[in-house]
């Protein structure tokens, strides 16, 4: 059991760390001895709850994300976040979209099309590019794994400003579109889905062209209030 108490204490400070820490910082962290922190990285490496750069710092891995998404049917998240995903739709007046990752693809699973007369076409299945658009840059911020976050053009900067904010923005993926998204997370804490809103420069960013601050708020609430849906309690 306290080895168990230790394992988990060391993938909390893991996760939060962004895959920063080495295991000097880690033991001092949780306050284990360096021995004893070591070991117990090397079991967690073993099953791929953790892996390791080159330089030594330790991230989440592959393992530990299917494990915490893995019972998590797309249908049964679709249906946890259809509500607030028309509640978002209607307050923001713009598209709403829920994208997963699948591999390192981004899929969206679900789609609220602006609450307009225009025409638009239905979004669900198409695969995004993860580099580009806000829904795919809050996936690979949030993945514990980095393969998947190494695609993104802006590196580990990139990375971090999105986990620090929890949001992230696109401009001119698609011409005449701007996105944001923020993560949804699953019952252990994990990020399984992204939700966010697309829609033109002039509804979406102000003079500046920086996101409005009431349609950040409203991506980010939602996303929690999905979260909530789905067992966060964080």
């Amino acid at each position: 059991m306290q080895s168990l108490e230790r394992a988990a204490a060391i993938l909390q400070v893991v996760a939060g760390s962004g895959g920063t820490l080495g295991v000097t910082d880690i033991a001092a962290a949780v306050g284990l001895p360096k021995t004893t922190a070591h070991s117990l990285l090397r079991t967690l490496l073993g099953v791929r709850f953790v892996e390791q750069d080159h330089q030594g710092r330790y991230a989440l891995g592959q393992g530990l994300l299917r494990l915490g998404a893995g019972h998590l049917d797309v249908n049964e998240l679709r249906s946890r976040a259809s509500n607030w995903a028309d509640a978002l739709a209607s307050r923001s007046g713009q598209a709403v979209r829920l994208a997963t990752l699948d591999g390192d693809r981004v899929v969206v699973v679900h789609h609220v099309f602006r609450p307009d007369d225009s025409v638009q076409v239905l979004d669900v299945g198409t695969v995004l590019p993860a580099d580009r658009t806000a829904l795919g840059r809050v996936l690979v911020a949030f993945a514990p794994h980095r393969s998947v976050r190494g695609v993104v053009d802006g590196g580990r900067a990139e990375v971090t400003a999105v986990r620090t904010q929890g949001w992230a923005v696109e401009d001119g993926h698609l011409p005449g579109t701007v996105g944001l998204a923020a993560p949804v997370r699953g019952s252990t804490g994990l990020v399984v889905a992204a939700l966010g809103i697309t829609g033109p420069p002039e509804a979406v960013l102000d003079g500046a062209r920086r996101p409005r601050g009431r349609l950040v708020a409203m991506v980010v609430e939602s996303a929690q209030s999905v979260s909530r849906e789905l067992g966060w309690h964080g």
